[in-house]
């Protein structure tokens, strides 16, 4: 199996598996979904922090108003008071005004950001440090199990605008957002390996070898993005390291230089006439009393 190490730009991803004789079509696909689903992934958990803190979505007409704006208004968040979190709600202000302020009790709490550390875990870049690669399975599983603690904490589930469940159902619209730029779509990615890129008509082992045990660093575009910038020759950790060698030896050889250069003449290895009272049996002869 050809181990992939994905990057995008300079930035590490994740670890993927791949047979030689793979379809790059089919790899890049693969690669493409593995990398949004751990965007989906970091976006859910992001929402459910918030979750967490200030309760479900406000409607879209009351968001950012303030409390007399809203009574002035008429407006009534009617899907606040049927999306009651388990154990009860512990009022907690949001200061954005996106939220109802309606929070879950400590313990449910706890449930959220328990499963939220397991989902990060999952899809961590910490995975490619430890030699695990990441799959769209555990993906998957990070996701299922995002879902099953929304579904404990909120068993009437949440309002149909607020974001947590429409991730959950694939409608999130991410147009104008940052995190819409992240996303990369399934036919508009390519891969790119030593300044290449490897073409969806061919097959993996057509740039890598038949070698089963190849390691290659691959880095994932949009198309039209033109090509990545090249993998540099040392890691930032080598050259850190070479630059510490060079200030500790340009540091020696000051101190050489500041000493006085007949200073080694008083050394024991600078005497002439050591050989010749070695064999005279005169070494070390000390003349004052102990």
């Amino acid at each position: 199996m050809v181990l992939l190490h994905v990057k995008r730009g300079d930035e590490s991803q994740f670890l993927l598996q791949a047979p030689g004789s793979t379809e790059l079509e089919e790899l890049t696909v693969q690669v493409a979904r593995v990398y949004n689903g751990r965007l989906k992934v970091q976006r859910l958990c992001s929402e459910m922090e918030e979750l967490a803190e200030h309760g479900i979505f406000l409607p879209p007409n009351m968001q950012g108003l303030t409390d007399d704006q809203i009574e002035e208004l008429k407006l009534k968040d009617e899907w606040g008071e049927r999306c009651v979190p388990s154990g009860g709600a512990v009022f907690k202000k949001d200061d954005i005004g996106r939220r109802n302020g309606q929070a879950p009790n400590e313990k449910m709490k706890q449930v959220l950001k328990k499963t939220i550390e397991e989902a990060k875990a999952i899809i961590s870049k910490k995975q490619v440090e430890a030699g695990v690669c990441v799959t769209m399975e555990m993906v998957k599983d990070a996701l299922d199990q995002l879902r099953g603690a929304v579904m404990i904490v909120y068993p009437m589930g949440l309002p149909p605008y607020d974001p947590i469940r429409m991730e959950f159902e694939n409608k999130e619209d991410l147009s104008g957002t940052q995190a819409g730029l992240n996303v990369i779509k399934e036919s508009e990615a390519q891969l790119w390996w030593a300044a290449k890129e490897l073409r969806r008509t061919k097959k993996l082992s057509d740039y890598v070898g038949k070698n089963e045990k190849t390691k290659i660093i691959a880095k994932i575009q949009q198309r039209g993005q033109g090509a990545p910038a090249r993998e540099p020759i040392i890691s930032s950790e080598e050259q850190k390291q070479l630059m510490l060698f060079y200030h500790r030896r340009q540091e020696e050889l000051k101190r050489l230089e500041e000493n006085d250069d007949d200073a080694c003449l008083n050394s024991p290895w600078a005497d002439n006439t050591a050989l010749k009272r070695h064999f005279h049996g005169v070494k070390d002869i000390k003349w004052r009393p102990r």
